[in-house]
């Protein structure tokens, strides 16, 4: 069966589907007493499905020892009306509605959405402030952080609903918006393609006391005009990587890698990809991150259910596991669990979830 790959949106299946897929693939769970904060993730409603607290519950039962998660925004539940900055704090309004409609359903030691990382338009400039307090106030004590997609390629391979502009990052109203994160303790998650890492960099630099989070690698792309081009794709990546991480203020997630943009093409397979064969495609990408960043300064993430177009979250975080296998303790101990905790602030102790008890206003901790 060869489907069409449609790389600036989700494979064809819907999650009911992908569900019905990944029974293909069962594994035993690596190093199930390990520790884990999945500090990426969805809840998202729409034609190819619903992904809600009880399908991620069902997700995290797999047997992985995952005790705390942290929410990233996914245009969903904005407000209809209102002032057009304030319309995604709805988001974190839904997020702390059906966080408490399932308190007692989940184990006692897993904290879902522990943190909450929604999104705003920073090129509202100094207004940004403004709906900052607002998602903060909403989040019960819970809020992190804003992503504001980045994306864009002059191969036009974009994601999403927003299209932003290649210089977005540039611009000064998008800066003033930017400055208003350092002050109120909100961390900024990166999400775009590799091309724009130089940005990115620049970005970092002009602001070192905002921690900047950058998303799924830095994504460099496989699909499109990059799809014969892999190698150099690999090396221009790497350098601009390695530049990045010279910006103290700046962690990555290593993740992301079931979406299409990457080219592996598992979402085409009659049977899903067993944990040894993502481990083999994704490691290069992986540990190149380690390198350039330690693992004081990367954490593993799911990307659910994006990334379930690719492959079962039990069988994601046995690849991240044979991945790390060969790191000691600590450094494992950093990327699956210390690394999360710190930068969003959860104040998870490991052995046991708990709900978040950090103050929402107080500063970021450094890098």
């Amino acid at each position: 069966m060869q489907r069409a790959s449609r790389f600036t949106t989700n494979n064809p299946r819907t999650l009911a589907e992908l569900q019905a897929w990944h029974a293909g693939t069962r594994e035993t769970v690596v190093d199930p007493e390990l520790p884990i904060i999945d500090p990426h993730h969805h809840l998202r409603e729409g034609e190819s499905g619903r992904y809600h607290l009880p399908e991620l519950a069902e997700d995290l039962a797999g047997g992985h020892n995952v005790l705390a998660t942290v929410f990233i925004d996914s245009q969903t539940r904005y407000r209809t009306d209102g002032p057009e900055l304030l319309r995604p704090v709805g988001e974190t309004d839904f997020v702390i509605a059906s966080v408490a409609a399932e308190q007692g359903r989940a184990p006692a030691q897993r904290s879902p959405c522990a943190g909450i990382v929604g999104m705003l338009d920073l090129s509202h400039g100094a207004e940004v402030r403004r709906g900052l307090e607002a998602h903060i106030a909403a989040g019960a004590g819970r809020f992190r952080g804003i992503r504001d997609p980045l994306m864009w390629d002059a191969g036009d391979i974009n994601y999403g609903v927003r299209r932003p502009p290649p210089d977005r990052m540039k611009d000064p109203r998008f800066r003033a918006g930017f400055a208003q994160l350092a002050p109120l303790g909100m961390t900024f998650d990166a999400w775009l393609f590799h091309p724009q890492l130089p940005l990115l960099t620049e970005l970092a630099s002009s602001y070192p006391a905002t921690n900047i989070v950058l998303n799924h690698i830095g994504a460099p792309l496989g699909v499109g005009p990059y799809s014969d081009h892999r190698a150099e794709v690999f090396a221009l990546w790497r350098a601009s990587l390695a530049q990045l991480a010279r910006c103290s203020n700046v962690v990555v997630k290593l993740g992301g890698l079931g979406m299409l943009f990457f080219g592996f093409g598992f979402h085409l397979r009659d049977t899903p990809p067993s944990s040894d064969e993502l481990a083999a495609a994704w490691r290069p990408y992986i540990e190149g991150c380690i390198e350039a960043f330690g693992p004081r300064r990367c954490m593993f993430e799911s990307n659910f259910p994006v990334d379930k177009q690719s492959c079962s979250y039990t069988v994601l975080w046995n690849a991240f596991k044979k991945i790390a296998a060969d790191y000691s303790a600590d450094e494992k101990a950093a990327m699956f669990f210390g690394t999360a905790n710190r930068i969003y602030r959860l104040g998870i102790e490991t052995g046991k979830g708990n709900s978040p008890r950090v103050p929402a206003g107080k500063a970021a901790s450094s890098v």
